[in-house]
C-alpha cells in the first residue's frame, strides 16, 4: 500500500497561531490553535505583541500537532506556510519555522498566500467544489468579490474601498465600548434585540 503524503501547515499572519498536518486525501489529521488573549488590554492587535507570542509558542504547537496526529517529522513531505499578506513580524515567524524545517529534513517549502487560503478552503471543507466559482471572501481585514477560476487563478469583481468588514466591527464595538475583539461582541448585543424593526437603520442610497 503507498503511503499517503502528509503537508505541514503553519499560518501566523495575525493573531492566532495555527498549525495542521494535512493529508493528500484533504483529511485534517491535526490541527492546533492558540488565540492571543495578550491583545484585550489594548483594544485590538499590536503587531510587536504578536510576534512575540507567535514566537514563544509556535515549537510546542508543531511538536504537538504531530503527537496528536501520531507521526513525527520524518513523515511529513512537504511544508506549507502562510508567506503574507499580514502582520510582517508574525509573518517571518511562520516563515523561518517553516523554513527551518524543511532545510533540515529536505523537504520542499511552499509559500501560501493568506486570501488563497481563505479562497479555497470550500474545496478542503464541502468537498471537490468544482471551478469557477463567485467567492465573497471577508476576514479581517480583507472584503474582496472574486471569480476563482481554478488554484492561483482569479478574477477580482470587487473591494472595499475603506475598512474591511472585521476591522469596521472592531471599531464599532470600540466605539460603543463593547471591548475587542468586535465581532462576537456586537453579534452578542444583536441577539440580545428584541425589536429588529426599530433598530433597523436607514441608510441613503449610493
Amino acid at each position: 500500500m503507498t503511503k499517503q503524503r502528509l503537508v505541514l501547515g503553519i499560518e501566523s499572519s495575525c493573531d492566532e497561531t495555527a498549525v495542521a498536518i494535512v493529508g493528500e486525501d484533504r483529511r485534517i489529521l491535526a490541527h492546533q490553535l492558540l488565540s492571543q488573549r495578550e491583545h484585550l488590554a489594548f483594544g485590538g492587535v499590536v503587531p510587536e505583541v504578536a510576534a512575540r507570542a507567535h514566537l514563544e509558542h509556535i515549537d510546542h504547537m508543531v511538536e504537538a500537532a504531530l503527537e496528536d496526529a501520531q507521526i513525527t517529522l520524518d513523515d511529513i513531505s512537504a511544508v506549507a506556510v502562510t508567506a503574507g499578506p499580514g502582520l510582517i513580524g508574525g509573518v517571518l515567524v511562520g516563515v523561518m519555522t517553516a523554513k527551518a524545517i524543511a532545510q533540515v529534513r529536505g523537504l520542499p517549502l511552499v509559500a501560501v498566500n493568506h486570501l488563497e487560503g481563505h479562497a479555497l478552503t470550500v474545496r478542503l471543507t464541502d468537498g471537490d467544489v468544482a471551478f469557477p466559482y463567485l467567492l465573497l471572501l471577508v476576514s479581517g481585514g480583507h472584503c474582496q468579490i472574486l471569480i476563482a477560476k481554478d488554484v492561483g487563478e482569479y478574477t477580482r469583481l470587487g473591494t472595499t474601498i475603506d475598512d474591511a468588514v472585521g476591522e469596521a466591527f472592531d471599531k464599532t464595538a470600540k466605539l460603543l465600548g463593547l471591548g475587542w475583539p468586535g465581532g462576537p461582541a456586537i453579534e452578542r448585543l444583536a441577539a440580545e434585540c428584541s425589536d429588529v424593526k426599530s433598530a433597523r437603520a436607514k441608510y441613503p442610497l449610493p
